[in-house]
């Protein structure tokens, strides 16, 4: 059975050990990234999806807007990629250099993103039904940056326009460095399962780094989806979410084949870890995020749905860090920290 690779080599970047947290929106912003990847076995991070024209919009307007914030990352959060979307070669070329420009590691481009809003602009995975599009952006692109390119995109638009290995080839003769396929489609959302074997006939049909993404909800659908398919890595996106720490224990699993499930203690860690790093970035968007946060960390957790509602009610940061604090002290033994 193939297990999980040690490293992956994209280009000229290698990413140590193959794992992946996905770009997710309104999940993986810095202070997200930073958190995974204090908790170790996380290989390579990638921004939420940025526009390219509200990048390059930022540029020409010389002043500071929201859109620099999805472009801001700490050294700490390296390798890292910066994800973008958009339908226009010039713009998508010109914003993959600012990417560039700004310290990324590598660009990855997007083409699987469902959303109305982004597919109405032609952009995400609208762009699998115009390939001939697909490859004016991806040569532009090419020719503007000299780090690693990537893209990660679904199978198709629907099961009856499913393109998984045509855009893989398309992605090889334009020069990308490696693809990451979601083998659901645009129709599908997030309903459904993800059909690994287009996985596999992805990795058959190219030289190149397949990355696979979809379904990976424990360490040991990590190791599955690799012995299935022979993807050369494993990227996660909504279980890391729910549990942080899947990421090491993928780590553990290969390491000795076993890994540790976390506790209502280690959620407390967790949740509390997250919570200072929201409180000390004093970001307008922190008492969101903690309640968002607060809904995903304490599944599980004996009695949580006392301690969301509470949070939900709360109006200041501080005071949901103080609920966690009573909450964990009265439901586990006294917690130290």
């Amino acid at each position: 059975m193939k297990s999980l690779p040690a490293s992956l080599r994209i280009g000229e970047l290698e990413v140590r050990p193959a794992t992946a947290l996905a770009p997710m929106a309104g999940l993986t912003d810095s202070i997200f990234r930073r958190f995974m990847r204090s908790l170790g076995g996380c290989g390579l991070v990638i921004t939420e999806l940025v526009s390219a024209e509200g990048l390059v919009r930022t540029r020409a307007a010389r002043r500071p807007a929201r859109t620099l914030a999805y472009v801001t990352f700490a050294p700490e959060e390296r390798p890292i990629g910066a994800q973008l979307f958009g339908a226009d070669p010039g713009v998508m070329a010109e914003a993959a250099r600012m990417c560039q420009e700004l310290g990324f590691d590598l660009v990855d481009v997007n083409l699987g993103c469902p959303a109305p809003k982004v597919c109405k602009g032609r952009g995400g995975s609208a762009l699998l039904r115009d390939l001939t599009q697909v490859e004016r952006i991806l040569r532009a692109m090419r020719a503007a940056v000299s780090i690693p390119l990537t893209v990660k995109y679904r199978s198709g638009w629907s099961q009856r326009e499913v393109v998984a290995v045509e855009v893989a080839r398309l992605a090889a003769d334009c020069g990308l460095e490696a693809v990451t396929l979601h083998p659901r489609t645009r129709e599908q959302g997030f309903a459904g399962k993800a059909d690994w074997s287009l996985i596999g006939a992805v990795k058959t049909a190219v030289r190149i780094p397949v990355i696979g993404n979809g379904d990976v909800t424990t360490p040991e659908d990590a190791l599955r989806m690799v012995a299935e398919t022979g993807c050369d890595a494993v990227m996660v996106g909504r279980a890391a979410a729910t549990n942080p720490l899947i990421f090491r224990q993928i780590s553990e699993l290969l390491a000795g084949g076993s890994c540790r499930r976390p506790t209502e203690r280690d959620r407390y860690q967790l949740l509390r870890g997250y919570y200072r790093l929201r409180i000390e970035g004093a970001h307008p968007e922190t008492i969101g995020r903690m309640k968002q946060f607060a809904s995903y960390f304490t599944r599980g957790v004996r009695d949580g749905a006392r301690l969301r509602r509470e949070i939900c009610l709360a109006r200041q940061p501080r005071e949901i860090l103080e609920l966690v604090d009573a909450f964990f002290h009265c439901e586990l033994d006294p917690v130290s920290g």
